[in-house]
């Protein structure tokens, strides 16, 4: 008798030229309780800036997530140094618009091209689990990541106001 076997999902680790993404575990509290509670890093993000409780919650969820979905948030470490440079991964927007590309890097990382190279692996790695549409959403006036989004090859769809500001919606399909 032959069994079914799943079509396998990608390896949750990615390694890039210069990054690793590794999903979160509870080791990583420390360094995520900094990033989200940095407003140069969360104050734009849905939800902005982020209290040490609120972060172990998400961080909770982010595991879950990850053990139910097969994708979720990668920490983005350098791989040289070990260095935690921040996150990006994909997550269920709770306004319905869909599973998103994310990413919050430390300001010092701009200009090096990591918010690139981790959103370009966390695309590929979505579309690779069967995601078929993954949208992002970025401030109109936020440029650097709207063009972080087009260099990857999303494409602009939509838009909508939130909290004041109006926000583009980009998509990429498979």
């Amino acid at each position: 008798m032959r069994h079914a076997h799943p079509v396998p999902l990608p390896a949750r680790l990615v390694r890039t030229a210069r990054l690793t993404l590794a999903p979160p575990g509870k080791e990583n509290l420390p360094d995520l309780i900094r990033l989200k509670g940095d407003s140069r890093v969360f104050e734009l993000m849905l939800h902005g800036t982020r209290s040490e409780a609120r972060t172990r919650e998400e961080l909770e969820d982010d595991i879950d997530f990850w053990a139910v979905r097969g994708y979720g948030t990668w920490c983005v470490f350098h791989t040289e140094s070990g260095e935690f440079l921040g996150i990006c991964g994909l997550m269920e927007r709770p306004d319905g618009r869909g599973v998103a590309l994310r990413f919050a890097l430390w300001p010092e990382c701009r200009g090096h091209g990591y918010a690139r190279e981790a959103a370009r692996a966390g695309l590929e790695f979505g579309h690779r689990a069967g995601l078929a549409r993954i949208i992002a959403v970025a401030w109109e006036e936020n440029r650097a990541s709207r063009q972080v989004l087009s260099d990857i090859g999303m494409e602009a769809c939509d838009a909508f106001d939130y909290r004041g500001r109006h926000m583009i919606v980009y998509e990429s399909l498979a």
